[in-house]
């Protein structure tokens, strides 16, 4: 079960910004600056361990007289990217962290995220009617969908640009979390059944969502692939052409809609559940393990986004003082029958979509998973302690 309580809250509102010509050099000088330092205080410390077997501490002035271009971007930006850095080796040698990540490794100019983080001293970043102010940058026209609430206050904003090389700025807002002293209905309840065809199936035996829009998009995607595959530059260690960086911005934007157009419709999705209902149950799966080639089907369970989707019910749910109640993914919720509690061991084959038990049964495999997947969620919550 997950539950949030603190005493401040933040969130972060993404706007679409529209620089100049000098604002992109600019943007991409501080990306390239921010990567140059990550690069070279990683290859200190790694040089500092090996001779003396502890890690040194470094910070981005140390660089600045050799590499003098460093001082033209923001100050701020360097030292975030030293925070990142040293944030990369605390998590890689935790001992109390459940899960280590990897050893930090070197930014590469041609993969690695084009992003810088600057933080807000006394309105050095700031919004207005149609722009955001930013340090070293000055006013950048941008599309202020939404405006904060009264009593947030601005913290930091990272600069970004995504492949298709539109540019975007996520501006941090902190607040005083008031007290949410909304009781949950425990009736109110809804069980999800994942469905990789649909994103899910609810205990009354709706589908999500009808829509795959990689397929939708995938015919357009391949004829722009093609093209990019004869354009001067496709082939290994050959110098990219002018024509094949306009073809290839015409892939990356096919990309970025259907990543949108998927974003947006689980937001939609999510935010309906939440509205409605006071306790959602889920199965806890392993989105990655049921993507891979093995399970054969791949391409289905990365079009609907059901990790992201969960992700998004748990925050919305949170917010209001509701519940998202996560079921064990071993509990055998498609081989239960949900009216007599008789297994059948034979719903493990997926081909079988109906299930048809002795007690007169017949239903919907995924519907019958729903309701067990409900029924299962209401006596986890009920047992919890936390539970009102």
């Amino acid at each position: 079960m997950e539950s949030q309580d603190s005493e401040m809250g933040n969130r972060a509102i993404r706007y679409r910004l529209y620089p100049t010509a000098e604002q992109s050099i600019m943007f991409n000088k501080t990306f390239g600056c921010c990567r140059k330092v990550y690069n070279l205080m990683l290859a200190d410390k790694i040089e500092g361990y090996q001779s003396t077997g502890r890690v040194p501490s470094v910070t981005p002035a140390r660089y600045k007289k050799e590499y003098p271009y460093l001082r033209e971007v923001d100050s701020l930006a360097l030292a975030n990217a030293q925070l990142n850095l040293e944030a990369a080796f605390r998590n890689h040698f935790s001992r109390t962290r459940k899960k280590k990540t990897g050893f930090p490794k070197f930014k590469s100019a041609k993969h690695s995220r084009r992003a810088y983080t600057t933080n807000n001293q006394n309105g050095t970043v700031a919004l207005s009617e149609r722009a955001i102010r930013l340090p070293k940058i000055g006013m950048v026209k941008a599309v202020i969908h939404r405006r904060p609430e009264e009593g947030w206050r601005l913290k930091s904003a990272t600069v970004s640009q995504a492949s298709d090389g539109k540019y975007y700025v996520s501006v941090l807002f902190e607040f005083d979390d008031i007290e949410n002293t909304y009781v949950a209905d425990m009736s109110n309840a809804i069980g999800l059944d994942y469905a990789s065809d649909g994103l899910y199936v609810d205990n009354n035996g709706e589908i999500g969502s009808n829509h795959r829009y990689y397929r939708e998009s995938q015919k357009k995607l391949a004829r722009e692939q093609r093209r990019l595959s004869r354009k001067k530059g496709s082939k290994k260690n050959e110098e990219k052409s002018r024509n094949y960086l306009k073809q290839e911005k015409k892939v990356n934007r096919i990309h970025r809609h259907v990543a949108n157009q998927r974003l947006d419709n689980l937001h939609k999705k999510s935010t309906e559940i939440a509205n409605q209902y006071d306790v959602v149950c889920v199965e806890s799966l392993n989105m990655k393990s049921m993507a891979n080639r093995g399970f054969g089907n791949g391409k289905a369970t990365l079009d609907n986004g059901y990790g992201m989707f969960l992700s998004m019910l748990e925050y919305k749910l949170a917010e209001r003082n509701k519940y998202l109640v996560r079921v064990d993914r071993w509990y055998p919720s498609s081989q239960i029958c949900h009216f007599c509690g008789s297994i059948h061991p034979e719903m493990k084959d997926l081909k079988r979509r109906t299930m048809r038990c002795e007690c007169g049964l017949e239903m919907s495999r995924d519907q019958n998973a729903a309701i067990n997947i409900l029924q299962e969620g209401l006596r986890i919550l009920t047992e919890s302690p936390d539970a009102a």
